[in-house]
């Protein structure tokens, strides 16, 4: 007879970071006094760096968002300077991954526009951008920088349509069509060769965005998909949404094969919309519910069961979106691994979260912070545009978490013309589908309109002064006795 033996091995996994905790910051270490929006698109409304706290306030006629430098806390006066050219709300902002002072953020007035911020933060409303970039026939909801290549950014719009913009030539070089409603979500893989895009026809795909063509498609029709995020280099990626139960879910996908998920696990039965965060150092998994106040995390691995439970931070106030601090902005004295930066709309506030591993030594933990994607590009524009794909630059975060990205921006000068993209003028005249669309036309019209009006009255006054000339010269008594 044999006997099996008991195994006294506990059914968790051994992790060193199982016991993560989650750390909120002091009342003077938060942001206050800040009129966060209102506008109910569902995205984060904030954008973090290591110089630069960026977040879309509420503001009558337009859209505007505040930059303030993060070691500028405590409460923020009513009449700190904005960032306020769009004409619409602003729907998304993301910083330069490697020019810390550009941040990208784009509309309902249908541009994306490109700011540069001056070190110190602003002095006064800035109303200038550094650049505007027209091609959207509708409303922008989403920009995403490429994340190995220096001046790529990627916008979605309401016309279902992901524009890639070199901002080299400050002009759109390949359009994404193959969406048949709005999107709702971009992410890239490592090195930026595949976007994962989720999408309200309920369907997820995972696309080159250099052709535009679509590798893989998943019909999400018992998990509708809301967020999607690419988990690093394992070929996986993750997905919030809602089941047919009306219950909020995650699914686990490999990339290579969207016919089914490989987990799906449910997660409770409130509404609010789930944003993942995933930290491919750590293989730590974030989930955070808008209008929640707790935000759950996990361990991936690539074996079965996939995902592991840690734990929960918990609080009382609801968020309504988060920002997240770049690896190399993180203090590694006291083992922090990710910090979120929670807008708390009720109290216009804005708090920092730091996620902690507990560690009773002072040194530098090697094992938690392992070489992470850092400032440098790994390439340029032409370069990736011409099918070369590249790994992220690493860096060390014992001695490099402080060194300055040599990458530059520098705006191109050009003139305004029609942008065509694939034979199609993205410019043309596309007739305003809701009343917004119409306003912002007619505003956009008007400004058109005044333009073409100053340029007129120019061109009159340089007409009179001509006429004026001609006169003096037959005037002129040597032409009468010519």
């Amino acid at each position: 007879m044999t006997v099996t033996k008991m195994s006294w091995r506990p059914q968790y996994r051994s992790s060193k970071f199982r016991n993560v905790y989650g750390k909120a910051a002091n009342r003077e270490h938060c942001f206050d006094g800040i009129p966060i929006t209102k506008n109910v698109h569902d995205n984060h409304f904030c954008a973090v760096n290591t110089k630069f706290l960026a977040i879309v306030t509420e503001s009558a006629g337009g859209g505007s968002f505040l930059v303030i430098p993060l070691e500028q806390t405590g409460r923020i006066e009513p009449n700190y300077p904005k960032v306020c050219g769009h004409q619409g709300n602003v729907l998304d902002i993301k910083w330069n991954p490697f020019v810390e002072n550009i941040i990208a953020s784009c509309s309902e007035d249908t541009s994306v526009r490109i700011w540069e911020i001056p070190d110190g933060g602003l002095k006064r409303n800035m109303t200038e951008a550094v650049l505007e970039l027209y091609g959207h026939s509708r409303r922008v909801g989403l920009v995403e920088w490429h994340p190995t290549t220096n001046n790529i950014l990627f916008s979605a719009g309401y016309d279902y349509k992901v524009l890639i913009w070199n901002l080299d030539i400050g002009e759109p070089v390949k359009m994404i069509d193959c969406h048949s409603d709005v999107i709702l979500c971009m992410s890239f893989n490592t090195d930026g060769s595949l976007l994962a895009t989720t999408c309200k026809d309920k369907k997820l795909r995972v696309i080159e965005p250099r052709s535009g063509k679509v590798l893989q498609e998943a019909n999400c029709k018992n998990h509708r998909v809301n967020r999607v995020v690419f988990l690093g280099n394992i070929k996986r990626l993750l997905t919030t949404g809602v089941s047919r139960w009306n219950t909020r879910q995650i699914a686990l996908w490999d990339q290579e094969d969207l016919s089914m998920p490989l987990i799906e696990e449910e997660i409770d039965g409130l509404s609010g919309l789930l944003f993942p965060f995933y930290d491919a150092d750590t293989h730590m998994l974030y989930l955070a519910g808008k209008g929640d106040g707790n935000i759950r995390y996990y361990e991936i691995s690539t074996e079965k069961p996939y995902l592991t439970y840690l734990m929960e931070f918990r609080s009382p106030a609801p968020q309504k979106g988060l920002g997240v601090m770049p690896k190399h902005g993180l203090d590694v004295s006291t083992c922090e691994v990710f910090r979120f930066y929670k807008l708390i709309t009720l109290k216009g506030l804005i708090e920092p979260i730091s996620m902690i591993v507990p560690r009773r030594s002072e040194t530098y933990q090697e094992d938690i912070y392992p070489m992470t994607p850092g400032t440098e590009p790994a390439l340029n524009p032409d370069e990736w545009l011409s099918g070369t794909n590249r790994d992220p630059i690493l860096m060390s975060l014992k001695e490099g978490y402080k060194k300055t990205s040599k990458a530059i921006f520098k705006a191109p000068v050009r003139e305004k013309k029609s942008v065509v993209v694939n034979g199609i003028d993205l410019l043309e005249n596309v007739p305003p589908r809701t009343e917004n669309e119409l306003l912002r036309m007619f505003f956009r019209q008007q400004d058109e309109i005044r333009r073409l009006k100053g340029e007129l009255s120019q061109k009159d006054i340089k007409i009179r002064q001509l006429q004026l000339e001609l006169k003096n010269l037959r005037n002129c008594p040597k032409n009468n006795e010519l």
